[in-house]
């Protein structure tokens, strides 16, 4: 496995310094200068990144050095499979600047394709992801709406009040999505219009009105017979669900989200804690370490438990949970167009990687810990959306209502 690390070439400058990146592969070191420089007091050595909190532009400058993070792991990987050891100028060559993708025409379509492909050079994985859906979802309207003619373009003189009626009549009747994803793909749409904007497209400054109401969809947790269910289960040595069930437990013991779950480090781990930079909103967090989570981050830097994509993991949770006998019925509040609808289904079916980080909150409040201090360690500044994450087990209901009548 290859190991990347960035520091400055000149850590005690009292002016902007070169980052290099440290790439230590096959048993050589090979060090990579980037065209990126820091001002040493903005720099987190321990975190190998920028600092973010006060410093406007340094959030786009990590989101850079991470993509050259995963252009190296990438090109080393791909060479590990065709049996080929990557050279110096191999890594160089991979995280050169590539020459920015001009936005030639006039074509919402064509415009927002090139706008995607730009924000792949600086944005994270997943907000690339939701933008081509969002370009999926025009693009399907475009070909069945009527909306548009048959045979013409869209234009954005046509990005109108109707244009807003017409997409979300597609989106809530054709494509199915709930309020919560249509205000998603409106949000991701207005952002590219807002940058067309900026272009000098001429965009119908309508677009800037459009509203769409949801209803936070609610996040499940586990109660604490639940969680145990899953660690006693019995798998076979070597089980593929042994890694899937570390995986998740780990987000349970700690409240990291997969994303950070699969961006740890061994230089992350402190003995007794963990401390790291969360790649989604860059905040800088102590997690305590309890024993449960010591011995799968020792396996972890062991190799014996190693990372997967989180669509693989999802489907793993719920395979375990099935083996696992997890089948609380769990009522699910659907909402499309405001209006509310509920499906009743086991909780196997329901489960996913983010139900760690909510079940790590609730069985923190009902071990007795104040929110505030769960807050620091999960990384929440608003009350409103660590709110989401609290749910009252049945138990605790009861425990807490029976003291008025003693």
């Amino acid at each position: 496995m290859a190991t990347v690390s960035f520091h400055l070439k000149r850590p005690k400058s009292e002016e902007p310094t070169v980052v290099y990146m440290s790439i230590y592969a096959h048993g050589k070191q090979i060090k990579v200068y980037t065209d990126v420089k820091a001002d040493p007091r903005e720099w987190e050595g321990g975190e190998q990144r920028f600092k973010v909190r006060g410093y406007t532009g340094n959030k786009s400058l990590n989101l850079a050095l991470d993509r050259m993070q995963e252009m190296v792991e990438k090109l080393y990987k791909d060479g590990l499979a065709k049996g080929i050891v990557p050279t110096a100028q191999d890594y160089r060559d991979a995280i050169e600047p590539k020459e920015e993708v001009a936005i030639v025409s006039n074509i919402p379509l064509s415009d927002f394709a090139a706008f995607i492909e730009r924000h792949g050079l600086t944005k994270e994985a997943a907000t690339v992801k939701s933008l081509r859906t969002t370009l999926s979802h025009l693009t399907r309207f475009c070909q069945i709406s009527g909306f548009v003619k048959k045979g013409l373009d869209l234009q954005y003189n046509q990005f109108t009040t109707g244009f807003y009626d017409a997409f979300t009549v597609y989106l809530v009747e054709i494509a199915g999505l709930r309020d919560s994803s249509i205000k998603k793909q409106l949000a991701l749409l207005k952002q590219f219009l807002t940058y067309a904007t900026d272009l000098g497209r001429p965009v119908d400054k309508g677009y800037k009105t459009w509203k769409w109401s949801n209803h936070e969809p609610e996040v499940i947790a586990l109660m604490q017979g639940e969680l145990k269910q899953l660690e006693d289960l019995e798998l076979p040595m070597g089980h593929y669900l042994n890694n899937a069930r570390a995986l998740f437990l780990l987000s349970c013991y700690t409240g990291l989200r997969f994303s950070d779950v699969e961006a740890l480090k061994p230089e992350h781990d402190h003995k007794d804690r963990l401390r790291l930079t969360t790649k989604k909103t860059r905040d800088r967090l102590i997690i305590p370490i309890n024993p449960k989570a010591r011995v799968i981050l020792d396996n972890l830097w062991a190799g014996k438990v190693h990372c997967i994509t989180n669509q693989k993991l999802n489907a793993f949770i719920k395979d375990l949970a099935l083996k696992a006998g997890l089948n609380r019925q769990v009522e699910q509040v659907i909402y499309r167009a405001g209006k509310r609808s509920e499906e009743i289904k086991p909780l196997h079916e329901l489960i996913s990687s983010h139900c760690g980080r909510r079940t790590f909150v609730t069985l923190a409040l009902e071990q007795g810990l104040p929110w505030d201090v769960i807050m620091k360690v999960t990384g929440h500044k608003q009350f409103k959306a660590f709110n989401r994450y609290i749910q009252v087990t049945e138990d605790r209901q009861i425990a807490a209502f029976s003291v008025m009548w003693k």
